[in-house]
C-alpha cells in the first residue's frame, strides 16, 4: 500500500523521534537532562485531580459531549481570559475548547488553506506549524527571528515580499524556543500587519504564565478579533500536558468556520476532563507563584551549568 502523497516531505514528529532516542540512552544508563519538549513533571493542583475523580465516578458523565465543549468549561475560559488578560469573550460564540491546542493548529490549517496557499511560519519556531501547513496542502513562507531584533518579525523585510497568496501567519509569544516576551508595540504591529494584508494572525499562547508575572493576550489589542485567532492551553500553566486541554478564541465567524472542520474530526471531550479543567481555571495567583518558584530555582541551576560549560546564552 502506498501512503498518500500529502505525507511526502513530512517526517515523524521531531519530538516523537527525539524522545525515543532519549529513552534508548536512559536504558543504557545515561542520565539525560531533557531540555527539549515543554512537558511539566509536576502534578496538577490536588483539587483539579479530585474533581476529575469525583466526576468520573458519576454514572451520568460518560456519554458523547457537545462538539462546542461544555458550557461550564467555555464560561470558565471566558472568566479566565477576563481576569488574567483583560479580554472579554462570549462563551457561547467566541470560545472553542480543544483536545489540546496542537490539534487546533491542524484544524485551522485545514479550515483555511487550499492547495498552494501560503503561510508565514517563524524560524525558529514550533515544528508543528510547518507540518500542519504542508499536510493541509499549503506552502510555508519562512520568516526569521533574530536576537538583534528581539526575536520579533522584521516587518520591513516582510513588506518587501509578495504576500498576495499568504492567508495565515503563525506567531508565538512568549516565543518558543527563545522565551522572548512580547511588547505592546509588537502586538499592535501584528494586528496592523494582518489588517493591511488581509492575513489571519494565529497566536499560539501556551507559555504566557511560565516565569512571567504579566501574562498577555494578542486579543487584548484593539481590533484584534478582526484578524486574530488565539490558541491557549492548560498543558504548561496548570501541569496538565497529558490531559489535552486547549482552547481557540476569536471572532464568532472564525470559531464557526473552524467548528465546521473540527466537528467532523472528533466527538467531543470526556466531560469529567472538562469539568476538572474548569476547576483548574479558577486557580489564582498563589498557584502560579508556586509553580514559577520551582521553575526559577531550576532555571538558576541551568544557568550555573551553562556558565560552567562556558556556553553563551540569553537571560
Amino acid at each position: 500500500m502506498t501512503p498518500a502523497k500529502r505525507l511526502n516531505g513530512i517526517g515523524e514528529y521531531y519530538f516523537s523521534q527525539k524522545l525515543r532516542e532519549i529513552d534508548d540512552l536512559n536504558k543504557q544508563g545515561k542520565q539525560i537532562i531533557n531540555l527539549g519538549i515543554g512537558s511539566p513533571d509536576l502534578p496538577p493542583h490536588p483539587e483539579v485531580i479530585k474533581t476529575l475523580q469525583d466526576e468520573a465516578a458519576k454514572p451520568t458523565t460518560h456519554a458523547y459531549q457537545s462538539y462546542k465543549g461544555s458550557p461550564v468549561l467555555r464560561k470558565a475560559f471566558a472568566e479566565w481570559y477576563k481576569n488574567w488578560y483583560g479580554v472579554m469573550l462570549d462563551p457561547d460564540t467566541e470560545i472553542l475548547p480543544l483536545i489540546g491546542s496542537k490539534e487546533g493548529i491542524m484544524h485551522i490549517c485545514m479550515t483555511y488553506l487550499d492547495k498552494k496557499d501560503e503561510v508565514l511560519v517563524p524560524n525558529p519556531g514550533y515544528p508543528t506549524y510547518r507540518s500542519a501547513v504542508k499536510l493541509a496542502g499549503g506552502k510555508c513562507m519562512e520568516y526569521e527571528l533574530k536576537e538583534k531584533n528581539h526575536y520579533a518579525p522584521d516587518f520591513k523585510r516582510l513588506e518587501k515580499k509578495n504576500l498576495s497568496k499568504v492567508k495565515l501567519m503563525f506567531v508565538n509569544y512568549p516565543q518558543m524556543p527563545t522565551g522572548q516576551l512580547p511588547t505592546q508595540e509588537l502586538f499592535e504591529e501584528l494586528v496592523a500587519f494582518g489588517k493591511k494584508h488581509d492575513i489571519l494572525i494565529i497566536h499560539d499562547n501556551p507559555y504566557s504564565f511560565i516565569l512571567n508575572d504579566h501574562p498577555v493576550s494578542l486579543l487584548a489589542i484593539e481590533g484584534a478579533k478582526d484578524v486574530v485567532l488565539e490558541l491557549n492551553s492548560l498543558s504548561k500553566s496548570h501541569n496538565m500536558a497529558g490531559w489535552r486541554i486547549g482552547v481557540l478564541s476569536g471572532a464568532k465567524e472564525r470559531i464557526e468556520e473552524v467548528l465546521k472542520f473540527k466537528s467532523n474530526m472528533d466527538s467531543g471531550m470526556f466531560l469529567p476532563l472538562q469539568l476538572a479543567a474548569a476547576k483548574a481555571l479558577t486557580l489564582g495567583k498563589e498557584w502560579q507563584n508556586e509553580v514559577n518558584a520551582i521553575y526559577r530555582e531550576r532555571r538558576d541551576k541551568v544557568f550555573e551549568l551553562l556558565q560552567l560549560l562556558r556556553c553563551r546564552f540569553s537571560t
